[in-house]
């Protein structure tokens, strides 16, 4: 919710000379994750911070569902391809491979329920849908099939060489990170470290086609509706935002919200990481037994 928010400021924070203040106030809405915690709870009371979590959670659920089987299918396919030589790929490409088609299926077919998210994180104290199915039949009308998928593009921009980084950082550092043990060993330590520094490299290197995709998910006939963001229109796709954000506010509006990502992107992490290796040695000993 607070990355959300953080995303979609547009103006660049404590600029007064800034041609596109805010409609509401000369100074950005939210100063930093702190401010945006304190502010939304001030604004919007505590439960403003879960706005858009019913679609947030039909997301995660789905999601991991359709990317671990996408990466399983992916992975024995890619292992068992004969190459000249009888040769076969390397692990790391294997695993790049997988993670990138994994996260480009999961993604696509996951991608109305992150539109819906994204939209209702951004509502203030005016609701612009008064619920779930609500918003499912004003985008359906208004905008039409096409309106659940925008920026699907920089969605599979981001997640191809995420999760393809992921998983293969994650099965590079794995093996260096087998000796270490911390107190809490419930997840596995040394597979936990492995899967936090591979989600930080990851997350940090696709960040700012994240924060393009959270503007594109806003665009429509509701834009201007969402708060005080004062969000610009962005008609040229991907490149054409990335290159609208970069002239008006930096590279540093690429990156709000980075930070509140990568510790939301730990635990989440060694879950992940956690859930893949007990389910890769569950279906492991499945296929060995007689």
């Amino acid at each position: 919710m607070i990355k959300i928010r953080l995303q979609l400021q547009s103006h660049t924070p404590f600029d007064p000379t800034s041609s596109h203040p805010p409609r509401s106030s000369p100074h950005p809405l939210y100063k930093g994750p702190l401010s945006a915690l304190t502010t939304i709870i001030r604004r919007e009371g505590v439960t403003g911070l879960w706005k858009g979590n019913v679609p947030a959670e039909a997301l995660y659920l789905t999601y991991g569902s359709i990317q671990f089987l996408a990466y399983r299918t992916t992975s024995d396919a890619l292992t068992s391809l004969p190459l000249p030589n009888e040769t076969h790929l390397p692990a790391a490409a294997v695993s790049f491979l997988s993670g990138a088609a994994a996260g480009t299926v999961a993604t696509t077919a996951t991608y109305p329920l992150d539109l819906l998210r994204t939209r209702f994180a951004a509502q203030g104290t005016d609701k612009i849908y008064a619920s779930l199915a609500a918003s499912v039949r004003d985008i359906a009308q208004r905008e039409g099939a096409r309106g659940f998928f925008r920026g699907l593009s920089a969605g599979v921009g981001q997640i191809v060489p995420y999760m393809g980084l992921f998983f293969a950082l994650y099965e590079s550092f794995k093996p260096l990170c087998a000796g270490v043990k911390l107190p809490l060993d419930a997840l596995g330590s040394g597979e936990a470290v492995a899967g936090v520094m591979a989600s930080i490299l990851a997350k940090t290197a696709v960040f700012p086609l994240d924060t393009v995709r959270k503007r594109l998910q806003v665009q429509g006939p509701t834009r201007a509706l969402y708060l005080g963001f004062n969000i610009p229109s962005y008609e040229a796709g991907v490149l054409g935002t990335l290159k609208a954000i970069l002239a008006r506010e930096g590279a540093r509006g690429l990156y709000r919200g980075l930070s509140v990502g990568l510790i939301k992107a730990a635990p989440a992490s060694a879950v992940t990481v956690w859930t893949y290796e007990r389910t890769m040695g569950m279906l492991q000993r499945y296929e060995e037994e007689p």
